[in-house]
């Protein structure tokens, strides 16, 4: 009796489903690489027996690029098993500047508590200022204060 591995490698490995392999063979590759890196990696393709890494940051296509000549000697030494079928001549890396989709969730659409706080002010306070306007203006501000301060 097969298990469940057995059955998705012999699906995997019919021509339909093709894209399976693909994504396999990629995902190897690109485990190979540091962590920083694999978390600035949006996603990967082949085209044309190129492998495409689309990157989000430009520091992230700087890191690849210092590191694709290693990349490119290890992948021709050894080919992961997974890459079989696949020949990939030469890799290469790109920044995209799409922002990438947000996917709203039921906490960003709910609307957000208006915090207040209780007044500290008691609004006893003297206000030494010459000019007339501006003292008009801090006693209107110490009546509300007052105000709030009695209910």
């Amino acid at each position: 009796m097969k298990n469940s591995s057995d059955i998705l490698n012999s699906l995997q490995n019919k021509p339909q489903f093709s894209k399976l392999s693909h994504y396999k063979c990629i995902h190897k590759i690109q485990s190979v690489f540091s962590p920083p890196l694999q978390k600035m990696i949006k996603f990967a393709y082949i085209k044309n027996n190129t492998l495409f890494f689309v990157l989000n940051h430009p520091g992230a296509k700087q890191e690849f690029d210092n590191n694709i000549q290693s990349i490119k000697s290890a992948l021709k030494f050894h080919t992961p098993a997974e890459c079989s079928d696949e020949t990939i001549t030469d890799i290469k890396a790109f920044v995209t500047h799409t922002p990438s989709l947000h996917v709203s969730t039921p906490a960003d659409t709910e609307p957000k508590k208006v915090l207040s706080y209780k007044e500290r002010s008691t609004g006893n306070f003297e206000i030494p200022v010459h000019d007339e306007k501006l003292k008009e203006l801090i006693r209107s501000i110490q009546n509300i204060i007052k105000e709030k301060n009695d209910t």
